[in-house]
Formats: C-alpha cells, sequence, structure tokens
C-alpha cells in the first residue's frame, strides 16, 4: 500500500473539507479521534464478531471494505494533523494470536494512546495494528488502496452536493 499516495490525498481532501467549511484554523483533532471511534465501530457492527447473540452473518466483504476505509481516511488525518504524513509503509501489527474481537478492543485502546500522547510511536501502533484487523478480516493492501481510492472521489462529490 503507497501509504506516501494517501497522505497525500487525504490531505488534499482535509484542505478541500476545512476550506469549504471555513474551519482552517480550528483544531479538529479532537473531533477527527472521535469520528475515528465511531468508524471502527460502524466496522465492527458490520462484522457482528461481538454479537453473540446473533446468528445473522456479517456483511458482506464490500461493505466492510467500505467501513474500513473510512477508519483509514479519518487514521491518515489524524498522523496529517501531527506531522507523521512521511510514514512510507505500515506494517501489520503484531502477529499475537488474538480475534478479531480482541483486535478492535486492541485497536480502541490504541487510539486512546495516540490521543493522549500524539507521539509518532502511538500513531504507528495504531495504524499497525489497524491493519493487522484488515488481515483478521480478509482485507489485502492492494483492496484497500483501491477502495480508499474510490471512497476519496465519493467523498469530493458528497462535499460537492452539501453532505
Amino acid at each position: 500500500m503507497n501509504t506516501i499516495t494517501l497522505f497525500k490525498m487525504q490531505k488534499a481532501l482535509d484542505s478541500h473539507i476545512e476550506s469549504h467549511h471555513q474551519i482552517e484554523n480550528e483544531d479538529l483533532f479532537d473531533r477527527k479521534v472521535l469520528a475515528l471511534l465511531v468508524e471502527i465501530g460502524e466496522l465492527a457492527n458490520e462484522t457482528r464478531c461481538f454479537k453473540f447473540w446473533s446468528v445473522k452473518p456479517s456483511s458482506e466483504i464490500d461493505v466492510i471494505l467500505e467501513e474500513f476505509v473510512d477508519g483509514v481516511h479519518f487514521i491518515l488525518s489524524l498522523g496529517i494533523e501531527c506531522g507523521f504524513d512521511d510514514v512510507e509503509s505500515i506494517m501489520q501489527g503484531a502477529s499475537i494470536e488474538i480475534d478479531t474481537t480482541g483486535q478492535f478492543l486492541a485497536i480502541y485502546n490504541c487510539v486512546q494512546k495516540f490521543r493522549n500522547s500524539r507521539s509518532r510511536e502511538s500513531y504507528l501502533e495504531l495504524f499497525q495494528g489497524y491493519m493487522k484487523l484488515a488481515q483478521l478480516l480478509g482485507l489485502s493492501e492492494d483492496q484497500i488502496e483501491q477502495a480508499y481510492i474510490a471512497k476519496n472521489e465519493v467523498n469530493y462529490d458528497r462535499q460537492q452536493k452539501g453532505y
């Protein structure tokens, strides 16, 4: 996955949104953190990994991929916010045997750790943990990159239509 290209695309989208909504000088960090947490929850809901009371299967892979990419948008945006947009590649998180539910919980912890420290180390840990989740969900880096590019276009279109 070419993270430098994705960072550039996200930076342009962020700039467009901030200009369009006249919020260029606002501190958006906490709002982006909350948006990321919401997106992670929406992804978990689509996987249904925690719904032990239900026999309904998870959503189709394309729905899961789209929800996953929504999280990528905010992870990239937070990296840009903190000056970490020079990260050239993201390795998958540590290969500790963990199930999907456990990985979601680990990611929530990573988000809070990053929010509190805003350190490069905690940012990389968050991004790596998210990529480990992708692996658990059966998503490839190529699928993620292609879906990100497609969703980026949708996000521009939404801005033009007053989303």
